[in-house]
């Protein structure tokens, strides 16, 4: 990197200075002459994407919170200043149990650095979560609902870090991921596909 203001070389290519207004951009223009990621770091971006898809079923009938087997995904931050982005998108349905009165939803929740305040407040025996998916009865036994969530997380660490999603099925009946209650072999019957996304972003 040139000492002082900025110039053309002698291929008329501009080579940013040190006094350059741009130059933290230098290091990612002029590479060699520093580090990148500390350049990318100190500019914002993203810095790295962990995704995790989950495409076979889940049942579970507890009605305490539960790790949801195959939706976890593990990130190292770089910088303790960066932020994590989480993206959630989980297909689910819970059954009748017999009966089409009172709704029995099934609920999610994340676990891993502070993302466990990502749920709603506390308010009597009401269950605290992200989201929930809807009972199916009747004619509607064979869908498949989608509940979603995003989730900025600043774990203020460089240390490795697991984000977990768990379900719980709070009422009698059992919830499903990724299959309808019915889940008959036919054409009718959907099969869906759940995921977990982590943005490492600097801060």
């Amino acid at each position: 990197m040139p000492i002082g203001p900025g110039g053309l070389d002698s291929n008329g290519i501009w080579q940013f200075g040190e006094d350059d207004s741009e130059a933290l951009a230098s290091d990612l223009l002029n590479l060699g002459m520093g580090s990148v990621s500390t350049a990318i770091s100190t500019l914002g971006g993203v810095l790295q994407v962990v995704s995790v898809t989950k495409t076979d079923t889940f049942s579970t009938t507890s009605r305490e919170y539960a790790n949801l087997t195959g939706l976890v995904a593990v990130i190292t931050p770089i910088s303790t200043s960066s932020k994590v982005l989480i993206f959630l998108s989980i297909q689910g349905t819970t059954d009748t149990d017999g009966t089409t009165v009172g709704g029995r939803a099934g609920m999610f929740r994340l676990t891993g650095g502070n993302s466990a305040a990502f749920v709603g407040d506390a308010a009597g025996d009401r269950t605290r979560a992200i989201g929930s998916f809807d009972q199916q009865d009747g004619s509607s036994d064979r869908t498949l609902g989608s509940s979603s969530g995003n989730y900025e997380d600043a774990p203020s660490t460089t240390s490795e870090i697991t984000y977990q999603v768990q379900v719980i099925q709070p009422e009698s009946g059992t919830l499903y991921i990724n299959r309808s209650s019915i889940d008959s072999n036919t054409t009718l019957a959907p099969r869906g596909a759940s995921t977990i996304t982590l943005m490492e972003v600097a801060g």
